[in-house]
């Protein structure tokens, strides 16, 4: 279980140290109802470890089958048919965005994504900064970077699985969900 604390505010810090605290965390925010109609953002440079984080999310949730990076296709939508935080028969639908290839944030106006992300559902949003103001209310923001904490990686690489993560609610609906986290 990755190591954790919960401010009673807005705010929850923790440490991954290996891949299974990601997957830890993944269910921890898939256990609560609040994600079924939730934004969150996951910053972070390239390789933190975004991508990882969301496919665990999406299987935690119940999502079969190849999960993509959206890198090249900029939203990649999927359907949790089982999932358990769902009226029986009734899908999570989820859209996973990657605006890392936005050179300018209006790109995500002229993408139409205005409908996607009014609509109900879980939008996991990589490199939200390249839209600009134009991104709708978000509810939680997660942070991942390598953990500096340690220099270990240096003579095991093993050890570069090391994150340190902030989840910050912005929005009652974040609170739910850090609530999960704690």
């Amino acid at each position: 279980m990755p190591a954790g604390t919960a401010s009673p505010a807005h705010r929850w810090q923790g440490h991954w140290a290996t891949e299974d605290d990601t997957q830890a965390f993944a269910r921890r925010l898939a256990s609560s109802p609040a994600i079924t109609h939730a934004t969150l953002t996951l910053q972070g440079d390239l390789g933190a470890g975004k991508t990882t984080l969301v496919r665990h999310l999406l299987r935690a949730l119940g999502v079969q089958g190849r999960i993509k990076s959206p890198t090249y296709a900029v939203v990649e939508p999927h359907s949790a048919v089982g999932c358990p935080l769902m009226p029986a028969g009734v899908p999570l639908q989820i859209w996973h965005f990657d605006f890392y290839r936005f050179n300018d944030p209006r790109e995500w106006e002229d993408a139409g994504f205005r409908e996607l992300f009014a609509s109900p559902g879980l939008k996991l949003v990589e490199w939200p900064e390249r839209a600009g103001e134009f991104l709708p209310v978000i509810d939680l923001q997660i942070d991942i970077q390598p953990d500096d904490m340690t220099t270990s990686h240096l003579t095991d690489p093993e050890q570069d699985t090391r994150r340190t993560v902030h989840a910050t609610a912005l929005t009652p609906t974040g609170q739910r969900l850090l609530e999960a986290l704690a």
